[in-house]
C-alpha cells in the first residue's frame, strides 16, 4: 500500500529530522523555507496528504505560504499543521483564520505529532468519501430527473414525427446560446444554475403538442390558416398542462418550463403568439428556445420540407425570414455558428446533455458544501491556463500572484533569462530589474491594476536582459480576478515573446487586426476598446457618441456599381478623419454606417452640425445624404452599450422622420 505523503517546512533541519523520525511510517518530503514549500506544493499538492508549518522562516513565513495556498484553493484539499514555537493567541488566532487544522508547540512530544497527524489524515479522509457520496447521489437523481423529462418529451416526439434528435439538439444549442450570451454581456444575469435549468427546461417547450391531432403535425404540406390556429394553441396548451401540476409550482423547473411552453413562439417584435409579447417582455429563456428550435427545425428533415444547410439556416434567420430575434442573440448565433455546424454535422449532443448534467449536480453539490464550486473554479482557471499557452509558441511564460507577491516562471523561461523559477516580492527584488528596469516593472505593474475582469488582457512592448545581451519582446498578460461578488484582482497569467527581428511584421499584423480593410477607419471591437479606455481615463468629461448611416447608400451601387459604392464609402471615412480632431475615434461600424465619438466643452450641437454638412457632399454624379443619432453620456451614463442604443434609437427616429437629418437622444423617462 502506498505510503500518504506529508510536507514538513521548517527553516531547522533539526526540527525537520525530529519530525521526519516520529513519522517514519510516511512518505517524507522537506522544504527548508516558505519559497521551496509553495515550489513543492505548485508541482505536487495532488499528491500530499498534510504539511506540517512553521511559521517564523526567512524568505517567507509560514503565513505567506498559507496566503498561497489558500490563493490556489489547495488548503481545502491538504490539511495544515502549525509547528512553532509560537504561541501567542493572536498568531494562534491568524493560523487558524487561514485555515489551519490544527496546532503543535514545540518540544515536540512524538505520541502528541503522531496521534493529532493520525486523526487529521482520518478527518479530511472521511469527508472526501462523504463528498464522494453526495457527488454520486447527486448525480444519480440528476439522471432519474433527466431520464424521466426524456421520455416524456420523446412521446412528443413520436407523436410529431420528428427526428429523435431533436430535443437534444434544441438542448444543445440552447446551452451554446446561453454560454455565448453571458460572455456577451451582463444584461440577463443568469447564473450556471440558472444555464442549466433552461437546458433542462427546454426538452419540454413542445410537449404541448400532445394535444394537437397527428393529422395536423404529420400533414407533409402547408397548414390551412384553420389548421395553423390549431396548431398554434400547443404552446398555451404546454403551459397549461404544466400548471396543472399544482404540488410543484414553486419549483423552478416547473416555472421556467411554463415560460419555455408558452412563449417560445413569441417574437421579439411582437408578432409572435399566444399573447403578443415583445422583446424583453419575453422571458430569455423562451427567447433562447425559440431561436434553437427554429435552428434545429430549418437543418433537420421534416415531412413537409428536406433540410435546409446550415448556411442557408443561419442566412434565413439573420435575413429575417423566420421571424424577428433579440439583436443580441442574433450576434451570439454569429459567433457560434462554427461551433453549431460542427455540433450539428458531429454528432455531439450526447457530450452536451452529460456537461449539463454535470454542470447542475455540481451546483447542487455546492448548495450542500461549497467543495464543488472551489473544484470548478481551479478546474477552470487550469483551462485557462493551458488554452493561453498553447496558443503561444517559443515564449516565456510566468505567473504573477499578487498575495503572496510573486512571480512564477516556467522552467523553460527562467533558463531562458538566467533567472530564478520563483522571484519573491518583485516590487523590490533586485534580481528582477537584472532582467528589466525598474520603471517598465512600474508599468507593467499600472497596466495590470488598470484591467478589469471583462477587459483582461494587457500588452506591453519592452526590451529584456538576456544573459547574451537585451532584445526586444511583448509581454502579454491575462489579469485573474475572483469570483466574489466584488471581484478582486487575484494576478494575471504572461507570456513574453521574442519579437527582436519581426517587431515591424507585428505590429502590421496589430493593425490590421484592428483596423478596417477598405476605409483604414478603426473597426467596431477596436473602436469600442479606445471609447471604454478613454471613458475610464476621463469620467468627468463631456462625451458624444454618433451613429452615421448612409441613406439610399443601395441606389449608388445599383445605379453606379460596387467599386462605386466603395468609393462613397471612402469619400465618407476621409470625410470623417478630415473634420474630426486625432483625439476623436471614428470607426466602420460595418455596410454603410460609421460611428464617431467626441470629446466636447459646450455647444456640441454646433460641431455636430458642422460634420454632418461636411458629410453631406456630392460623390461624382451620387448626392451623399446621412442620418445620425446622437447620444450624450450626460443624458445616459459612462457605458459604450448605453451610449450606442440610444445612438441607435436616435438613428431610428431620425430615418423615421424622413432621413437627411441628425436628431439627439431623449429620454422618454424625462
Amino acid at each position: 500500500m502506498e505510503k500518504e505523503k506529508i510536507l514538513i517546512v521548517d527553516d531547522s533541519e533539526m526540527n525537520r529530522s525530529i519530525l521526519a523520525d516520529m513519522l517514519d511510517d510516511y512518505d517524507i518530503v522537506e522544504a527548508e523555507n516558505g519559497v521551496q514549500a509553495i515550489s513543492i506544493l505548485s508541482k505536487e499538492y495532488s499528491t500530499l496528504s498534510l504539511v506540517l508549518l512553521d511559521i517564523v522562516m526567512p524568505q517567507l513565513d509560514g503565513f505567506g505560504v498559507m496566503e498561497a495556498m489558500n490563493q490556489n484553493g489547495w488548503i481545502d484539499d491538504i490539511p495544515v499543521i502549525i509547528i512553532s514555537a509560537v504561541n501567542g493567541s493572536a498568531e494562534v488566532e491568524r493560523a487558524y483564520e487561514l485555515g489551519a487544522t490544527d496546532f503543535i508547540a514545540r518540544p515536540f512530544d512524538g505520541l502528541i505529532v503522531h496521534r493529532r497527524v493520525v486523526n487529521t489524515l482520518l478527518l479530511y479522509a472521511k469527508q472526501k468519501r462523504l463528498i464522494r457520496i453526495i457527488e454520486e447521489q447527486v448525480n444519480e437523481n440528476e439522471r432519474h430527473n433527466d431520464l424521466m423529462i426524456d421520455i416524456l418529451s420523446r412521446i412528443v416526439e413520436f407523436r410529431n414525427g420528428e427526428s429523435g434528435e431533436h430535443i437534444q439538439q434544441v438542448r444543445m444549442l440552447t446551452e451554446l446560446l446561453l454560454n455565448q450570451l453571458v460572455q456577451k454581456t451582463d444584461r440577463y444575469l443568469l447564473t450556471a444554475s440558472d444555464i442549466s435549468l433552461i437546458c433542462t427546461a427546454s426538452a419540454l417547450h413542445d410537449i404541448g403538442k400532445i394535444v394537437t391531432d397527428e393529422k395536423i403535425l404529420n400533414k407533409p404540406g402547408r397548414l390551412t390558416p384553420e389548421e395553423f390556429e390549431i396548431m398554434k394553441k400547443h404552446a398555451q396548451a404546454g403551459a397549461e398542462i404544466l400548471s396543472k401540476l399544482k404540488a410543484h409550482q414553486a419549483e423552478p423547473i416547473v416555472k421556467t418550463a411554463m415560460e419555455i411552453c408558452r412563449w417560445h413562439h413569441e417574437r421579439y417584435d411582437g408578432k409572435g403568439y399566444p399573447d403578443g409579447l415583445s422583446g424583453d417582455e419575453i422571458p430569455i429563456s423562451a427567447q433562447v428556445v425559440a431561436l434553437a428550435d427554429v435552428y434545429d427545425a430549418l437543418t433537420s428533415k421534416r415531412v413537409y420540407k428536406p433540410p435546409y444547410t446550415h448556411k442557408q439556416a443561419i442566412n434565413m434567420i439573420l435575413n429575417g425570414e423566420c421571424g424577428a430575434f433579440n439583436p443580441i442573440l442574433l450576434e451570439c448565433l454569429t459567433q457560434i455558428a462554427p461551433q453549431l455546424q460542427n455540433a450539428k454535422e458531429g454528432g455531439t449532443t450526447n457530450e452536451f446533455h452529460k456537461l449539463n448534467l454535470n454542470r447542475i449536480s455540481s451546483e447542487k453539490l455546492d448548495e450542500d458544501g461549497g467543495v464543488s464550486k472551489r473544484t470548478l473554479r481551479l478546474l477552470d482557471k487550469e483551462r485557462m491556463k493551458n488554452s493561453f499557452f498553447a496558443s503561444m509558441t517559443q515564449a516565456i511564460q510566468f505567473e504573477y500572484t499578487i498575495s503572496p507577491s510573486m512571480i512564477k516562471l516556467s522552467p523553460w523561461g527562467a533558463k531562458k533569462l538566467g533567472a530564478d523559477e520563483i522571484i519573491m516580492n518583485p516590487d523590490t527584488n533586485e534580481k528582477l530589474f537584472t532582467i528589466l528596469d525598474r520603471d517598465m516593472w512600474n508599468q507593467l505593474s499600472k497596466l495590470l491594476y488598470s484591467s478589469t475582469p471583462d477587459k483582461p488582457e494587457i500588452k506591453l512592448d519592452c526590451l529584456l536582459r538576456y544573459e547574451n545581451g537585451t532584445r526586444w519582446n511583448r509581454i502579454v498578460l491575462r489579469s485573474m480576478w475572483s469570483d466574489d461578488d466584488i471581484p478582486k484582482l487575484e494576478g494575471c497569467l504572461g507570456t513574453v515573446i521574442d519579437i527582436h527581428d519581426s517587431h515591424s511584421k507585428i505590429e502590421e499584423l496589430a493593425e490590421k487586426a484592428s483596423h478596417d480593410p477598405l476605409t483604414g477607419l478603426l473597426n467596431r471591437a477596436s473602436a469600442r476598446d479606445q471609447i471604454e479606455l478613454k471613458m475610464t481615463n476621463n469620467p468627468e468629461s463631456n462625451f458624444a457618441l454618433a451613429i452615421i448611416d448612409l441613406d439610399f447608400f443601395k441606389s449608388a451601387n445599383d445605379s453606379y456599381g460596387h467599386g462605386f459604392g466603395d468609393k462613397v464609402l471612402l469619400q465618407i471615412s476621409q470625410k470623417l478623419t478630415g473634420c474630426t480632431r486625432a483625439t476623436d475615434i471614428s470607426c466602420r461600424l460595418g455596410g454603410d454606417e460609421f460611428l464617431l465619438f467626441l470629446e466636447y466643452k459646450t455647444d456640441i450641437e454646433k460641431t455636430i452640425n458642422r460634420i454632418f454638412n461636411e458629410l453631406c457632399s456630392p460623390c461624382g454624379q451620387f448626392d451623399i445624404s446621412v442620418s445620425m443619432g446622437i447620444a450624450l453620456a450626460q443624458d445616459v451614463g459612462l457605458s459604450y452599450d448605453a451610449l450606442f442604443h440610444a445612438a441607435d434609437d436616435a438613428l431610428y427616429n431620425a430615418k423615421r422622420a424622413g432621413r437627411g437629418q441628425y436628431v439627439f437622444y431623449s429620454n422618454p423617462k424625462e
